[in-house]
């Protein structure tokens, strides 16, 4: 299986043209620091084989992992921030990460096919602004999850995110209260639901539609959290565990269902849908 196509919208959305002539040959781990080839890094689906830890993931290489090869159709890609506050620096920070990513804004929405089932697919990318939960993040899922109930299909939500987007004020917060709306109605329309928690998973993503999916996976090693450390360490006046705040943490006290490695990630997902009754469909 060709993991890594190469396209032209592969190419821009990883690097321009002369940032890969100086792309390195080798990375370095951020949690171990072992020194590993970028070439076989990738191939290793950006896990580090000296210690297992799982490097962050561009939305599109995410789902280049996790769609069959060429059935990615992506909905709502157009919508684009409008700076609603006016915040100073706002407007000109979104257009220079749209022009370094590729992206409108933090969020992948669309439809694929996993083990030949079809699915709606949302992947959040913490290369934009640590997948901040702004208006434009809220109103792409919730039509994803509206979408999903109209076609009666599944949702696999994959969540990253520093929190709320401070630069959009109540106008961020509100999307906890919208989506989490259109995940009920997706669910009383009886539509199944599955959140993968990647790193990190924090703040209102946590407090709303992070955690409301019918099975919950995480990643090894992704903070899942709300608050921080230091916040809730100062409030309650205690030193919290070391691994506080942990997807092993997480799954310890009841909060996901399973910690699946990026290996397995596809193979479990595809598990999933069909126990739950959905079906390869050919010609589509």
């Amino acid at each position: 299986m060709d993991l890594f196509p190469k396209t032209r919208e592969n190419s821009r959305q990883i690097k321009s043209k002369t940032e890969q002539k100086d792309s390195p040959v080798s990375v370095a781990c951020k949690k171990c620091g072992a020194q590993l080839s970028a070439a076989k890094y990738g191939k290793n689906l950006y896990v580090c084989p000296t210690c297992g830890a799982h490097g962050r993931l561009l939305a599109r290489t995410r789902i280049r992992q996790i769609a069959d090869r060429d059935s990615f159709q992506e909905l709502f890609g157009s919508l684009q921030t409008a700076d609603p506050l006016h915040f100073e620096g706002y407007a000109e920070k979104i257009d220079a990460l749209r022009e370094k990513t590729g992206m409108n804004d933090a969020v992948v929405t669309g439809t694929c096919r996993i083990g030949g089932m079809k699915t709606c697919i949302g992947v959040m990318d913490s290369h934009f602004m640590m997948a901040s939960m702004g208006s434009v993040v809220g109103e792409k899922l919730t039509r994803l999850f509206e979408y999903a109930a109209e076609q009666a299909l599944p949702v696999i939500l994959f969540t990253c995110s520093g929190g709320a987007r401070m630069q959009e004020g109540m106008f961020s917060l509100l999307q906890m209260a919208k989506v989490s709306g259109a995940v009920a109605k997706h669910s009383e329309a009886g539509g199944l639901y599955i959140t993968v928690l990647t790193d990190p998973t924090t703040g209102g993503v946590t407090a709303s539609f992070a955690m409301l999916g019918d099975i919950i996976l995480a990643e090894p090693g992704a903070t899942v959290g709300f608050a921080g450390r230091r916040v809730i360490e100062g409030t309650i006046g205690e030193k919290l565990p070391e691994e506080f705040q942990s997807a092993e943490f997480v799954l310890e006290h009841g909060f996901c269902d399973a910690i699946v490695p990026r290996s397995r990630m596809k193979q479990t997902l595809g598990d999933l849908l069909a126990m739950h009754g959905c079906k390869a469909k050919r010609g589509e």
